[in-house]
């Protein structure tokens, strides 16, 4: 079982390898790089390759662990306890009903291999990995509740992706196999922008792309343009019909792009974009 890139996501040659690393050493592949720049998409393009299920559990900042494996339902439980005449309690002597399996449980007790997206997972509170090791590495976790060992049958494919908002413990990192999204160079970027838009006229995608790289170059930008944004921004070039003078000085200097709110997010790059272009067109 190997990956070896698909139709919708163009992969670099040390990105393919790092997949297969993670899945010959059977171990999480700990995915970084800035944000838009296909972390997500890429446990959700593997998946699609290799013909496996995939689970995904999205990290927010209030996410705990035990929610990766279960959570005990006790105020449905005392509910339907008092409510117990109504079917003789049948229901509330069955804990089982009770349990809501997490991804990790869903994943564990698959009937076939599945992929296991954990999202972010730097968005989470400090301890979140580390309460992940023993179960990552085992492939194993008790319920009291039930008093039962949930042993996953088939070793799920894990893929965990990080924006770097914070770092990650040792201990957790010792367990995956790393890799660090960069950001495309223009050829690798044509490639993607060609599998979403492959009837893009060559010289609309050429100045288009001169000016995202020039914002993105921006020195002192407080966010740069992502990959994600570089496509919104052209679907709706397209959408709006530019024609390609709009995104080109009369001499290849800097510009205010159309639409630009799809690559600039906040004030203060704006404010400094509009700042550059205005000293260009003094020196002219």
């Amino acid at each position: 079982m190997k990956f070896q890139g698909s139709q919708n996501y163009v992969a670099t040659q040390d990105l393919m390898l790092a997949v297969n690393a993670a899945i010959t050493l059977k171990r999480p592949l700990l995915v970084k790089g800035e944000p838009g720049t296909g972390k997500t998409m890429l446990a959700e393009e593997v998946a699609q390759a290799l013909d496996m299920p995939l689970l995904q559990w999205h990290i927010k900042s209030t996410t705990k662990a035990q929610q990766g494996l279960y959570e005990y339902d006790a105020v449905s439980r005392l509910r339907d306890s008092q409510m117990a005449d109504v079917d003789g309690g049948e229901r509330v002597k069955n804990i089982h009903n009770y349990i809501v399996k997490g991804v990790l449980w869903q994943a564990f007790t698959a009937e076939q291999p599945v992929a296991l997206l954990i999202d972010e997972i730097d968005k989470a509170d400090i301890e979140f990995p580390n309460d992940l090791l023993r179960e990552l590495d085992r492939m194993e976790f008790y319920c009291y509740e039930t008093r039962e060992m949930v042993r996953a049958r088939h070793r799920p494919l894990v893929f965990i992706t990080s924006n770097n908002e914070k770092e990650l413990p040792d201990a957790f990192l010792r367990r995956c196999f790393f890799h660090y999204i960069k950001f495309p160079d223009s050829e690798t970027m044509q490639r993607i922008v060609d599998v979403h838009f492959p009837d893009l006229k060559k010289e609309l995608l050429a100045a288009a792309m001169k000016t995202f790289f020039d914002v993105r170059n921006l020195p002192g930008l407080k966010k740069k343009p992502s990959t994600s944004e570089l496509l919104d921004w052209l679907k709706l070039l397209m959408a709006e019909d530019i024609p390609l003078e709009a995104l080109q000085s009369a001499d290849s200097k800097v510009s205010i792009p159309p639409l630009v709110g799809a690559l600039l997010k906040n004030e203060q790059d704006t404010t400094l974009f509009e700042k550059l272009v205005f000293m260009n067109q003094r020196n002219r």
